[in-house]
């Protein structure tokens, strides 16, 4: 069977450089798994993007599909011939749809009788009869939101496409793929080489592209970056920032790099660093130079998408955009240092945080009361405390953050230590909305974890009561985010903190606002959807399903004390002793299951009769003289190893005692000498759950 390698290539305007990989892996996936289904063979599969193409290059692609025998079964004989051997409509119905006659049929024996089969050898298609549609169902399976049309055509896509190559060995496969006739002529730099190229076949891909100012691979041209960029500060004695996630943006937006150097006025490292990182990276998608103290320096990194022969002129349009930029930050940062914080709060009675739940001056409100109430078990002080909640979202308000939203609370920091106002209120606002995605680090401050905790509760209560309850994958207020933020700032911070009291506490705060009605069980609803966030955070760090089982089954609502719990819960799974135990509960579970609501579980020692029994009896007395402190401190790791211990009593209990026996009497003694050994148990985790 012939094999050829296969260039697919679509050409397009500019794509979005924040999705340019992702659309690039998922065209090269989506091609892939519809190659296996249709049994078309090759080597290797590879993608190539740059801003202007999507390519997908097959090494060795079968030119033909592999021979199949297609089976259909129809009728049972008994139903196929009526009694004088005539076919029924059903045979006649079923020999049509094969596209055969009744006596080309065959009879199939099985254990089931005898069916009347259709059985053809198919012959395989050609590769230029599957491609075409093939690519055309891998196309529009991509994940693009938002697709575009052009023209007055009905096609969609991404990006208005101008060409596509679709070459197999030397021969262009025929089709009309989004608008345009596959052809063998591809496009170099737009500036540097626009004219058209020509592919001979698809191994002169790469090489023709080079040549014409495109690094077509992803991972190469990003490499190439990476090293311009690192070689760049180790000539001036520097560190780069390189934020991954700005190398990926910059990697999808040129097709031949070069990476500048260019300058900006020292006196601009007076504005806060992360303002001056925010103006350059997020919005000039450039990188930063720092000293080997960690100290910003006023240059600066920009890639190019060309080589120009005026590089001097490159470097000084740069150095202009960025110069404005920062004297737009400087300027918004010396007005805002000219009034004190407090003098936002008047704006955020302006601004609507969202219709049923007043202003941002209400939310305030509502943060100053929640830190309150948290002062006390956080060991702060209530009136620094409350002035930390007002004062919280006045940033908002200020240029600086009008500008750069993403500075909200940074910049909250700076405008409060300009201002004098205390270390801990200054850090606190910056804290504010740590964690801000997963893995993201929580806040340090015991003040910080309070505006924090306040912030979270207050959006969670508000949204659920105005009922903007999330719902499949629609979570438009991040309430999920806020949730998992919460119980890892109670867990990672060690609070014993009740999360539905919180919770009620937070609900207080709406109980006078007229368009809300507040349920009685919201809080019971609110705190189930939160431990729901904690199951799935736990699950994504490997904690097994059987475990959280065990500790939920306990519906504690302290995310601190489920934490312990699944400490010791896990611990105790590698204990030798665990599976048997495990087993035990369940039996014993199982057992009391059967019993009365309101069985007396009292236990009279003068019933006990066999040895087996009198010992277990004996151990459970000792073993909770032991446990029972420990249980009381929240050590549920020790207090397990000592219940492991009773492994080989409860062992032989089983092994020797029957437990259903006929004396109603003796039967219901040994049922409460079982109970108390499961409500030993229970005081940790339901571990008949466990697996």
């Amino acid at each position: 069977m012939l094999k050829q390698d296969l260039l697919f290539e679509i050409g397009c305007a500019e794509l979005p450089p924040k999705s340019l990989k992702r659309l690039a892996e998922a065209l090269a996936n989506n091609i892939q798994l519809a190659l296996q289904k249709v049994e078309l063979s090759f080597t290797t599969l590879q993608f190539f993007t740059t801003p202007r193409r999507l390519a997908i290059y097959i090494k060795e692609l079968a030119s033909l599909q592999p021979e199949r025998m297609i089976e259909r079964r129809g009728p049972a004989l008994a139903a196929a011939f009526d009694k004088e051997g005539k076919p029924t409509p059903a045979c006649q119905g079923f020999a049509k749809s094969c596209g055969v006659s009744v006596d080309e049929l065959i009879r199939q024996e099985t254990d089931k009788g005898t069916w009347l089969v259709f059985r053809q050898l198919q012959k395989g298609k050609t590769v230029n009869e599957l491609m075409p549609d093939l690519l055309q169902q891998a196309i529009a399976a991509l994940p693009i939101a938002k697709p575009m049309r052009w023209g007055s055509s009905e096609v969609e896509f991404v990006r208005p496409v101008h060409w596509v190559v679709l070459l197999y060995g030397t021969d262009v496969i025929p089709a009309a793929i989004l608008g345009k006739q596959t052809d063998r002529l591809t496009y170099g730099h737009r500036f540097l080489h626009p004219t058209a190229l020509k592919l001979n076949t698809p191994a002169d891909y790469l090489t023709t592209l080079r040549q014409a100012y495109v690094e077509p691979d992803f991972a190469k041209r990003q490499a190439l970056i990476r090293e311009q960029l690192l070689n760049i500060a180790r000539e001036h004695d520097a560190q780069v920032g390189i934020n991954e996630s700005l190398l990926d943006e910059v990697t999808s937006i040129v097709e031949w790099p070069t990476a500048l150097l260019c300058n900006f006025n020292a006196k601009f490292l007076a504005v806060p660093k992360e303002a001056i990182i925010t103006a350059l990276e997020s919005h000039q998608k450039c990188f930063m130079l720092w000293n080997q103290q960690a100290n910003l320096l006023p240059h600066f990194i920009t890639v190019s998408n060309l080589i120009s022969r005026e590089v001097n002129q490159v470097i000084k349009g740069n150095e202009r955009v960025v110069t404005a930029r920062l004297a737009d930050a400087a300027f918004f940062y010396q007005t805002d240092c000219q009034q004190p914080l407090e003098q936002y709060l008047n704006q955020l009675k302006q601004v609507v945080f969202q219709e049923k739940l007043g202003s941002l001056f209400n939310k305030a409100e509502r943060l100053a009361q929640l830190c309150i109430s948290l002062a006390e078990p956080l060991q702060l002080n209530k009136e620094l405390a409350k002035q930390t909640g007002m004062l919280a979202k006045t940033d908002l308000m200020t240029q600086m953050v009008g500008e750069f939203p993403e500075l909200q609370g940074i910049m909250g920091y700076y405008y409060a230590k300009q201002e004098g106002l205390p270390e801990a209120l200054a850090l606190a606002l910056k804290e504010q909305y740590l964690p801000r995605f997963a893995g993201d680090v929580i806040p340090e401050s015991s003040l910080g974890c309070a505006l924090a905790l306040a912030d979270r509760l207050d959006s969670l209560a508000g949204m659920f009561a105005a009922g903007e309850i999330p719902t499949g994958d629609k979570d438009p207020f991040g309430l999920r985010r806020a949730a998992v933020g919460l119980v890892r700032i109670l867990v990672e911070k060690q609070l014993p903190l009740d999360l539905t009291a919180l919770l009620n506490q937070a609900l207080v705060n709406y109980h006078a606002y007229p368009k809300l009605t507040i349920k009685p069980n919201l809080a019971e609803q609110l705190s189930v959807f939160v431990l729901e966030r904690l199951r799935a955070w736990y699950l994504e760090q490997g904690i097994t399903a059987d475990t959280l089982q065990a500790v939920f089954a306990k519906q504690i609502t302290v995310p601190y004390d489920i934490h312990l719990r699944i400490e010791a819960i896990q611990a105790f799974k590698a204990l030798p002793e665990a599976a048997a135990l495990a087993a035990a509960n369940k039996r014993v579970s199982n057992l009391l299951a059967k019993q009365p609501a309101q069985m007396d579980f009292a236990i009279n020692e003068a019933l006990l009769q066999a040895s087996a029994e009198r010992e277990l009896f004996k151990s459970l007395q000792s073993i909770r003289q032991q446990v029972e402190p420990l249980f009381a401190q929240g050590e549920y790791g020790q207090a397990m190893q000592q219940l492991a211990g009773l492994g080989k009593v409860v062992d032989e209990f089983f092994d020797h005692v029957m437990v259903m026996v006929e004396d109603e009497s003796i039967k219901q003694n040994r049922l409460a000498l079982l109970n108390q050994l499961r409500q030993l148990f229970l005081q940790v985790a339901d571990i008949s759950l466990l697996q």
